[in-house]
């Protein structure tokens, strides 16, 4: 019998899904892709652990506040997480598993496979399609990883798929996308900066000293949509403050595999991910530092 995660998701008892109807799901889900390479089952993964939160969404959910009233969670996240995570150490037992909504396995492989069920959660509850599943596979710790394998997103409102990494050419919907070298004035910046923020006269002077080096800003509140966006070329950057492991790794591989660079920098007392373009990545360091 396959090794159990060491802490799961649970859907709650407002979840409109039964916990045996979603492990019903997950077996076949299992048995349909045990054999898959890493690749076609990160993308099977999001796809399927997006149009699960879609559905459940539609069927009416129960939104939790986290930390505030921006930070929430839903019962589609758990049962998303829950569905990846599952699947997961059923098909790569020996991989770690880290998930935003609590799941954590230690990995024997030397490999962990880090998860975001429903990234863009308050955008998600509040009825906006700007939200996606998300995964990377990475080699080492995640927080700072030796290598990062692949990332995969799904946009499903938009029946957007994108998957890549530093070793493999990204792609959206099966077709290859390619990051245009572009400078900050020429360009748009992907950015969050939480209304706490401006609280902090160090935070904004390094944010502010960016942001207007560029054409024009948009903050939009998905992570992983931005960074895709970015890999696609519909933005020449993305930077924000404090991320996490799974609203890093995902866009960060497809920004890499798409031709573009990442760095992370500290600055105005924390530490800022950046990714894009080349030139819009070497410039917004600049800024910075």
């Amino acid at each position: 019998m396959a090794q159990q995660s060491s802490t799961s998701s649970q859907t709650s008892p407002n979840s409109p899904i039964p916990e045996e109807m979603l492990d019903a799901i997950i077996k076949t889900f299992i048995v349909a892709h045990v054999d898959d390479s890493d690749e076609h089952l990160a993308q099977a993964l999001v796809y399927n652990a997006g149009r699960l939160a879609w559905r459940m969404r539609e069927s009416g959910l129960t939104t939790e506040q986290k930390t505030s009233v921006s930070d929430v969670v839903t019962a589609a996240d758990h049962a998303a997480e829950k569905f990846i995570s599952q699947a997961l150490t059923v098909i790569r037992p020996r991989d770690g598993l880290l998930g935003e909504e609590g799941t954590h396995k230690p990995s024997t492989s030397g490999r962990t496979w880090v998860v975001d069920p429903v990234d863009g959660t308050y955008n998600f509850s509040t009825g906006s399609d700007y939200w996606c599943s998300a995964l990377a596979l990475v080699e080492g710790e995640p927080e700072n990883p030796t290598r990062v394998i692949f990332g995969a997103v799904h946009r499903p409102a938009m029946g957007q798929t994108w998957f890549g990494g530093p070793d493999i050419a990204t792609t959206e919907d099966g077709k290859p996308v390619t990051i245009s070298a572009v400078t900050p004035e020429e360009t748009c910046l992907a950015t969050y900066l939480h209304p706490t923020d401006l609280k902090r006269e160090d935070v904004t002077a390094a944010w502010t000293g960016v942001t207007q080096q560029f054409a024009t800003v948009r903050m939009l509140g998905s992570a992983s949509v931005d960074m895709a966006g970015v890999a696609s070329g519909r933005h020449g950057c993305w930077m924000q403050r404090s991320v996490a492991s799974w609203d890093w790794l995902p866009g960060r591989a497809l920004i890499e595999g798409a031709g573009g660079a990442s760095v992370r920098v500290e600055s105005g007392g924390t530490q800022w991910s950046i990714a894009g373009a080349k030139d819009c990545v070497e410039a917004v360091r600049a800024s910075l530092t």
